[in-house]
């Protein structure tokens, strides 16, 4: 088990109170269900505070059919040609460098139902896919590598929820508290909060004592600060999202990240989204239960003011963005790491995760997703692990594999 009820203190609750006086109803208590209205989720840490992982699951395993290899960056999928005319490439090793540089091989055992499944994530799979000759024709001649198969649709259809936040310091304590509540709307936005974390940096600050605004030009003041600031974030997610972008490789070299562009808002609704999400969070802010845990006389304006000044991204802020909610928006979108697209199914794997025109190669993870909900998408990966037909021992499918993590 990986996953548990977490316990309800005083800033989750007030969250889970806020949203409901919101508007976002029913409240659905504790479920791992994905339903509209407020509910209590799922933690990955049991009431000792133990953390859990998908490494749990590997004492049902059997060690004894497993090699794991550490520090060992894959760069190319190795494919051979099986007969002639129209035989399609096979899967059948790859090449890979360990921690000090050196170069190794690593091939399949011989045998029909033996395969290599590629589990590196949306941003890592297309890549290794590509870097292995699998890929747009034109992108991959254009770097000098030899093409397998024409698939322009790898690498396509990158997205990410994209999500915004509004810090709200508090006059009061808050504990420590991970994302626990969610406010699931029916207008395609997540609503969460976490607090507890000590937040200084240059960035303007708001004291305990008064709630004023200070800004830090002293690296020596950081321990005061450090310890004059408390509350937490609320923030939106965009499920989805409609946005989506696309991954170049920027070189050969497998150490190297790939170019990713997301764009994020291009799509209309996802920006609406967006501006019904912070305005619902304005309204969790002003609620009566959020209010020991506010300064009532700092706006809602003034709160996304101060959200302008953090380093949540590299654009060009506007001055307008506090008072234009789609500016906010638009200038403050920050990634919470949910990453999805690339290898989707239907585009450029099957429906059983097999890459269209190759053999003996799989891709199961992220990068297959069309669709990503709001919240955390570990476990949906780890049972697309667990249930896809390159690992489901029922399915009977293959004798043994190569996984590239």
């Amino acid at each position: 088990m990986v996953a548990f009820e977490p316990p309800m203190l005083q800033r989750q609750s007030t969250v889970r109170d806020g949203l409901l006086e919101a508007g976002i109803t029913p409240y659905n208590s504790f479920t791992y269900d994905h339903m509209y209205g407020t509910k209590i989720g799922g933690t990955i840490f049991d009431r000792d505070e133990h953390r859990h992982t998908a490494a749990d699951l590997l004492q049902y395993s059997n060690p004894d059919g497993l090699r794991v290899l550490l520090h060992a960056t894959v760069g190319r999928i190795l494919f051979r040609q099986t007969g002639g005319g129209a035989a399609r490439p096979v899967a059948h090793g790859v090449v890979f460098h360990d921690a000090a540089g050196v170069r190794h091989r690593a091939y399949l055992n011989d045998g029909a139902k033996n395969e290599i499944v590629v589990c590196a994530g949306a941003v890592g799979s297309p890549q290794l896919l590509m870097l292995s000759g699998v890929g747009p024709r034109d992108h991959l001649e254009s770097l000098g590598i030899e093409v397998v198969v024409d698939q322009p649709m790898v690498g396509q259809s990158m997205s990410d929820n994209p999500m915004n936040a509004i810090f709200v310091p508090s006059p009061t304590p808050v504990e420590v508290s991970l994302i626990q509540v969610v406010g699931i709307t029916r207008f395609g936005s997540f609503i969460e909060g976490a607090s507890g974390s000590n937040f200084a940096s240059h960035y303007s600050q708001i004291t305990r004592e008064s709630g004023q605004i200070f800004t830090i030009n002293d690296m020596n003041d950081l321990p005061a600060a450090s310890s004059s600031m408390r509350g937490g974030f609320i923030l939106e997610k965009i499920m989805g999202p409609l946005s989506t972008g696309h991954l170049d490789l920027k070189n050969k070299n497998p150490d190297d990240n790939p170019s990713v562009t997301f764009n994020y808002f291009k799509e209309p609704e996802d920006l609406q989204r967006c501006v019904k999400g912070i305005e619902t969070i304005e309204k969790v802010i002003q609620s009566k239960a959020f209010s020991r845990f506010r300064f009532q006389y700092i706006s809602t304006e003034e709160l996304l003011r101060m959200a302008l000044n953090f380093p949540t991204n590299l654009l060009p802020k506007h001055d307008n963005a506090s008072k234009s909610v789609e500016q906010f928006c638009k200038d403050t979108v920050m990634t919470i790491w949910h990453y999805h697209g690339g290898c989707q199914v239907g585009q450029v794997v099957d429906k059983d995760y097999k890459v269209v025109g190759v053999d003996a190669l799989r891709v199961v993870d992220g990068s297959t997703f069309n669709f990503s909900p709001g919240t955390n998408p570990q476990a949906t990966v780890m049972m697309l692990g667990r249930l896809s037909p390159s690992t489901n021992k029922h399915q009977n499918a293959i004798e043994a594999f190569l996984v590239v993590i």
